[in-house]
């Protein structure tokens, strides 16, 4: 009276696997395009900003000199430049409209700022400060 647990009871339907197979194939090819999709649009920003260099002026105001590069087509481009203190808070802020290049601003500052940052650039369809 020995009996195999498929001779007693029903094995499952030969077309299951296939199936299987075919959905975690699709499922993968998706994962995949959605992967490099959003890895093409991460590594290709509209604007591109970079801090060159800055200088404190005096008490009240900071220079700072962006290279930003904007790809051809891009609407509305804004960068912004922060002027730190020595505790890390923001003492001026500046968003400014940048030509493509070196731009120079002056931050006006509520007190001596120690260092100055960029957080980055947006523009239309670019929610991301790069």
């Amino acid at each position: 009276m020995d009996q195999t647990v498929t001779e007693r009871y029903a094995g499952p339907p030969a077309w299951r696997r296939p199936l299987t197979i075919a959905a975690v194939v699709v499922a993968a090819a998706a994962a995949l395009a959605w992967l490099a999709w959003a890895a093409f649009v991460q590594s290709t920003p509209r604007v591109h900003s970079q801090l060159i260099g800055w200088q404190v002026v005096d008490a009240h105001s900071a220079t700072a000199r962006v290279d930003v590069s904007i790809s051809g087509g891009t609407t509305h481009p804004v960068c912004t430049v922060q002027a730190l203190a020595s505790d890390h808070s923001i003492v001026g802020q500046l968003r400014f409209t940048p030509s493509d290049g070196t731009n120079q601003v002056t931050v006006q500052t509520s007190r001596t700022a120690t260092s100055v940052d960029v957080p980055g650039c947006v523009a239309d369809g670019q929610d991301q400060p790069r």
